[in-house]
């Protein structure tokens, strides 16, 4: 189901931006990043812009290599990489305690893997909040072709300023997505208001750990090539998640980084030193195939100008993740499980 061929990938390279403006969008972008000049509060004010850029830039770089599901996992020994993702998007469904026909939130849903798969395993109906118009038309196919299109939808907001009345949702869930958010409080603060009371929030955050020391130079190159290949404006460390989660009201019932605790690293898929047959666009020579190919279709027109500069930050973002998971300074899975309290005294 996923564009899988050189020629769908070159055909969905700069998403909804027009071809002849994607080298200029991404020269923007990179601009964004303190490599490049950026500061940290200018990322934040215009998050929105940068983050729709990033992915309008990235997804079919995403698409070709991770197929639906744009995550990491908590990962066993002798279990294949989509597996994981499965089985890391079922444990979710499990936390939140999703019952058949309930109404499900997905804030920062992508193209919506996991909330197809969520939705087939659990029954639930599932809105895909996003801000990106190429993911939701992206997403929108991908549901119709799996026959999910009746149950679950896309709407196309910003995840800090929801379009929704509250006590909306009976469950809310974010995969690797909140990270994007300017503000963590005020991501959970409306995530809160349209979950309704009594009900649960589950996510699983980027974050730098406590071995992270922001005085470290070698630590903080790690973190701006995660930032600049990631869209993202600043990376949290879980304490903060946790404080800004109890100030939007929630109560958080448990956490934990399940990176500790994974049998098998989480950035092996991206390790230059681990090669894969399943999941070989995302090795060593897979990235080298791809990159080459990119230069290929954007020397022959295929490709829009500027291709090949989206690879390379990629490539960057894929050098700083397994440099902070060998580190333990970064994780893609620190995960919560908060209630909203059934009423405000509590």
């Amino acid at each position: 189901m996923s564009k899988a061929g050189a020629l769908d990938l070159a055909s969905g390279l700069g998403g909804k931006i027009d071809k002849t403006d994607v080298l200029s969008a991404v020269e923007q972008y990179e601009k964004y990043h303190i490599y490049y000049g950026g500061a940290e509060d200018e990322r934040k004010a215009n998050y929105a812009d940068m983050v729709n850029k990033y992915y309008d830039l990235a997804t079919s770089f995403y698409e070709f290599g991770w197929g639906e599901s744009f995550h990491f996992a908590h990962r066993f020994k002798g279990e294949s990489l989509r597996e994981s993702i499965k089985r890391h998007q079922h444990f979710l469904a499990l936390q939140l305690g999703l019952k058949p026909e309930q109404k499900v939130l997905d804030v920062g849903c992508g193209i919506g893997g996991p909330l197809r798969e969520i939705s087939r395993f659990s029954l639930t109906s599932i809105t895909g909040l996003n801000n990106n118009e190429y993911q939701i038309q992206r997403g929108k196919e991908l549901n119709h072709i799996v026959g999910v299109d009746k149950t679950c939808d896309f709407v196309k907001a910003d995840f800090m300023k929801m379009p929704f009345p509250d006590n909306s949702y009976d469950a809310v869930y974010a995969i690797e997505a909140t990270c994007h958010a300017p503000d963590a409080y005020g991501c959970y603060s409306e995530i809160f208001r349209v979950l309704k009371p009594g009900q649960y929030f589950a996510a699983y955050e980027w974050c730098m750990t406590d071995s992270y020391d922001p005085n470290n130079q070698e630590h903080q190159r790690i973190k701006a090539e995660i930032e600049i290949g990631d869209g993202l404006p600043d990376i949290r460390v879980t304490g903060q998640c946790i404080e800004a989660l109890k100030k939007a009201g929630f109560k958080v019932t448990w956490s934990k980084d399940l990176a500790a605790s994974s049998p098998v690293p989480w950035y092996l898929p991206l390790d230059k030193s681990h090669f894969s047959l399943s999941s070989f666009r995302l090795t060593a020579v897979g990235r080298f195939f791809t990159k080459n190919m990119v230069k290929v279709l954007e020397y022959v027109g295929l490709a829009p100008q500027g291709s090949q500069r989206v690879q390379d930050f990629l490539e960057k973002a894929a050098e700083g993740l397994v440099e902070g998971g060998r580190k333990e300074i970064f994780t893609p899975m620190f995960f919560f499980l908060a209630q909203k309290p059934h009423t405000e005294s509590q």
